[in-house]
């Protein structure tokens, strides 16, 4: 009887390590409505040397034009409207061991305003936008949300989890914004 309590405990640590993968990859997404905390993503604020419709285009391009090849395995389009997309966007997490997939709802509102909200993912809810406002010749690009988890203490643990790597991975998209704004900007 001794394999039969084993093969419990295999069994549990399976379905646990199951689960956490699931819900780091946004596989199994957990949104139980109870114990709601939220907590808010940036600001983040980047000045950028290009004008605003630049930027605009930009972030908006590989939802609503031709993406390029490293941004198709980045953003997969599901779902296309005239100011509003549903799209899938893949993160490498873990050490790249395994790739965060969330799906989330992407609307324009040109020239100044890119506003996402999530659908699924590794917690309930997120909002999000992209903000932009004309600064002298340049343009000023501030990034602010809120995350969302349930399930009380256990939740907000798991959003302090989440937001660090969440925020990481706007900033990055930040700085390739504005490295690809200034690059346009200063063509000829």
């Amino acid at each position: 009887m001794a394999w039969v309590g084993g093969l419990v405990v295999v069994g549990v640590a399976g379905g646990a390590v199951a689960g956490y993968v699931g819900l780091v990859t946004g596989a199994l997404p957990l949104d139980v409505g109870i114990g709601r905390r939220t907590r808010p993503l940036g600001p983040q604020t980047v000045d950028i040397a290009a004008p605003r419709e630049v930027v605009f285009e930009v972030i908006a391009q590989p939802y609503l034009g031709r993406a390029t090849r490293a941004m198709r395995e980045k953003v997969q389009v599901v779902e296309r409207g005239a100011d509003m997309v549903l799209a899938a966007h893949h993160t490498p997490v873990a050490g790249g061991r395994l790739t965060t997939t969330t799906v989330e709802t992407v609307k324009f509102s040109r020239p100044e305003r890119v506003d996402f909200r999530l659908v699924r993912g590794p917690v309930p809810a997120v909002t999000e936008s992209f903000t932009l406002s004309e600064r002298g010749p340049g343009t000023r690009l501030v990034y602010e949300g809120e995350l969302s988890t349930d399930l009380w203490r256990a939740g907000q643990w798991w959003g302090g989890m989440v937001a660090p790597r969440w925020e990481a991975t706007v900033a990055a998209s930040l700085a390739a914004v504005r490295q690809e704004a200034e690059r346009r900007s200063a063509l000829p």
